[in-house]
């Protein structure tokens, strides 16, 4: 065990632990042509050929309060399909997940109404994340500000851009307080200056005995924001550690450069 290691395990056992994933198992149930099993191809799955596949396979992990997490791995190697199972949008096959509040998920996948004003979709957000309306209303101007949508808050959110549509959401649910919240590629959007406010933001999150997942291929945003990673390789983790050892070795193991 290295010395990391060990300062590592004494910190951990100051902490509360607040999210605990036990030989988590999620396996998918395709037709060799690729389509999964719903209601309506269900009935008809004998005259196709049915594959199983496990994009999780017994993942177990303990996220302590304070932790700053960042998630890494190459594309299909279950980064976004472990926390779909931790904030239970996803059934699991086996295994278990333990969180000692609900978790909140930012993905890619956040309903938007898009016929609807950024305006009113910060009103309707914050009372989805469980504000009143006297506290969206006050932290309305503080949500804009944060998106840098100004010029474009009263215009239907159909005339924005996919990065404007992600900037909106990250400045919505980073306007509460979140025992556990999950980022899935948020920060993959926007300028600098909305990187640095938002990784700023994840910060302030995780020191307030939060804990915070963030999903993303940016090695900097990562070795900015987060204390720990974890490295994810066809549904197993690959290693557990500071995020600058777990990063340092991935990037090595894909040949990118750590700032890339």
């Amino acid at each position: 065990m290295s010395s990391a290691d060990i300062k590592n395990t004494v910190n951990q056992a100051d902490r509360k632990p607040v999210v605990i994933v036990d030989n988590v198992v999620v396996t998918y149930r395709v037709f060799s042509s690729g389509k999964k099993i719903t209601a309506s191809t269900a009935r008809v799955k004998r005259s196709g050929k049915l594959r199983e596949v496990e994009a999780i396979r017994g993942v177990s992990l303990t996220a302590y309060e304070g932790d700053s997490i960042g998630v890494i791995g190459t594309n299909g190697s279950g980064k976004s399909t472990l926390m779909n199972a931790i904030s239970g949008l996803l059934p699991i096959d086996s295994g278990a997940v333990y969180a000692s509040s609900r978790p909140s998920f930012l993905g890619v996948g956040a309903a938007m109404i898009r016929e609807l004003s950024g305006e009113k979709n910060i009103i309707l957000g914050g009372l989805a994340l469980g504000m009143s309306k006297a506290e969206v209303n006050t932290k309305f101007e503080a949500i804009v500000d944060f998106s840098g949508l100004r010029e474009f808050i009263d215009l239907p959110m159909s005339t924005y851009s996919s990065g404007m549509v992600e900037r909106l959401k990250f400045a919505i649910a980073a306007a509460r307080e979140h025992d556990i919240l999950i980022i899935d590629e948020a920060l993959a959007v926007g300028d600098s200056d909305f990187r640095k406010r938002s990784e700023a933001r994840m910060r302030e999150l995780a020191a307030g005995a939060g804990s915070v997942f963030l999903v993303s291929h940016s090695m900097k945003s990562i070795l900015d924001t987060c204390n720990r990673a974890i490295w994810l390789d066809k549904g197993i983790i690959k290693m557990d550690g500071t995020a600058r050892e777990v990063c340092e070795a991935y990037s090595a193991f894909v040949g990118a450069p750590l700032d890339d």
